[in-house]
Parts: C-alpha cells; structure tokens; sequence
C-alpha cells in the first residue's frame, strides 16, 4: 500500500482536530461559558475600538484558557477510561490539569480588566 502524502495527511489532521473541537464546544459546559466570555470581550473589543495589540493579547489569552479547557477535558476522559473507579491519584491528576485552566483563567480575566478598566473610567 502506498503512503499516503503529507498534505493528505495533514487534511486528515485537521479534519479530526476540527471534529474534536466542535465535540467539545457541543459536549462541555465549562467551555460553552468560556466560549460565550469570549464572544463577550471581543463584542467589548469592538465597541472599545481596542488596539491591534491588546486584540492581540485578548485573543492568546482566549486561546490559551480554551486550548487548556480542551486539555484538561481530555485529560479528564483518559484518566477515567484508564481508571472508572474513584481513585486518589486519578483525582490528584484531575485536579492538576483543572488548576492548569483555573491559571489561565484567572490571569485572562487580569488581561481583561488591564484592557477594559482604563476604558470603562
């Protein structure tokens, strides 16, 4: 059988990544409200007529608290497929990768207010 090439492989990667993603959007609360923050700061981001460097940094810190929820998710699914029954190290590990989100989170809300404070006085 012949391999396939790298820009169909790549096809296929993004294809599954997108398929992973619009799971997550449909299957987990905690990113449905971040995803809804997020379409409320860059609703703000527009009306504030913010710069093209804090759009930048809003948008990594949207990224960084989403892509880290995705993780986390992830994280969550593997340890309870790996062990179903309640187990102290598994939630050890659980509650590592949710404190990882809880980081990113509270640092993107400082981004906001350091964004929107200076604009709302």
């Amino acid at each position: 059988m012949e391999k396939e090439s790298l820009v169909i492989n790549r096809i296929y990667s993004v294809k599954y990544a997108l398929k992973g993603m619009f799971v997550l959007l449909r299957s987990e609360h905690s990113i449905q409200i971040q995803g809804c923050i997020a379409l409320v700061v860059t609703s703000a981001g527009f009306y504030f007529n913010i710069s093209r460097e804090e759009w930048m940094i809003q948008l990594l810190a949207i990224g960084l608290v989403m892509g880290l929820e995705g993780a986390n998710t992830a994280i969550e699914k593997l340890a309870d497929y790996a062990q179903p029954e309640k187990d102290p190290k598994i939630g050890i590990i659980k509650d590592i990768s949710a404190g990882a989100v809880l980081i990113a989170s509270i640092l993107a809300s400082v981004v906001g207010f350091l964004i929107y404070i200076p604009k709302l006085v």
